[in-house]
């Protein structure tokens, strides 16, 4: 493990509480699959990524984890579900404990993420001291990833308008802190609305194409989006 290691830290819930937003469109088994095809399909732009030492998925689910590690990713097993900042506290401990100078907080539920993006993300201030680096989403509500360095550099404080909070804290820390805007990245799958999006023929979005049938159900029940 070299001095400069990027850990990235992947937070995904039980299967089970994830992604109820979209209940009106899917049921549970469907939501379920969709979380699974997002966390593959984010988990890919990671691996396409150089510069990334360690990958941790943080996840109290058994078939989360498994998933996870059969792609070779490591995971960190919470006893129970304790939110998203403790899962996002736990990670950033385990990359910080690992040696990590920088560490990557990324969701799994942005799968139109590209290695591009991400590429551009981790090479900003990758010479740098301690900063910080966010991606809020499309509404600049929430945060949609981080980068941190060190680790600890920001106490994660998701949620509804943590972008806002994440930049407030940076600014109170006296952190050289940057905002980019990745339009990929910034597009997280919360709202019914969103799903459309993952019905592209794109190659990248094959996992999803089982929306479709939920999707067209819905428009002919009138379900708002």
């Amino acid at each position: 493990m070299t001095a400069a290691a990027t850990w990235a830290i992947i937070p995904v819930k039980a299967l089970g509480l994830a992604k109820q937003r979209l209940a009106p469109v899917l049921p549970p088994p469907a939501r379920r699959e969709l979380v699974l095809a997002m966390l593959q399909t984010v988990l890919a732009a990671v691996g396409a990524v150089g510069g990334i030492a360690r990958t941790l998925v943080v996840t109290p689910d058994q078939s989360v984890a498994a998933l996870a590690a059969g792609k070779a990713v490591g995971v960190v097993r919470e006893r129970q579900a304790r939110g998203l900042n403790a899962a996002v506290r736990l990670g950033l401990a385990s990359a910080s404990a690992g040696g990590a100078a920088r560490a990557l907080v990324l969701p799994a539920d942005v799968p139109l993420v590209t290695a591009a993006e991400l590429t551009t993300l981790l090479g900003n201030g990758a010479d740098a001291g301690a900063r910080a680096t966010l991606v809020p989403a499309r509404d600049e509500e929430g945060t949609n990833a981080m980068l941190l360095a060190p680790p600890t550099a920001l106490a994660p404080m998701f949620g509804p308008g943590s972008y806002r909070r994440h930049l407030a804290q940076a600014q109170a820390r006296r952190l050289d802190v940057e905002v980019l805007k990745l339009p990929g990245l910034a597009s997280d799958i919360d709202h019914p609305g969103d799903l459309a999006r993952l019905l592209v023929p794109a190659p990248q979005l094959r996992h999803f194409q089982f929306l479709a049938q939920h999707v067209m159900k819905a428009a002919a029940e009138g379900v708002a989006g």
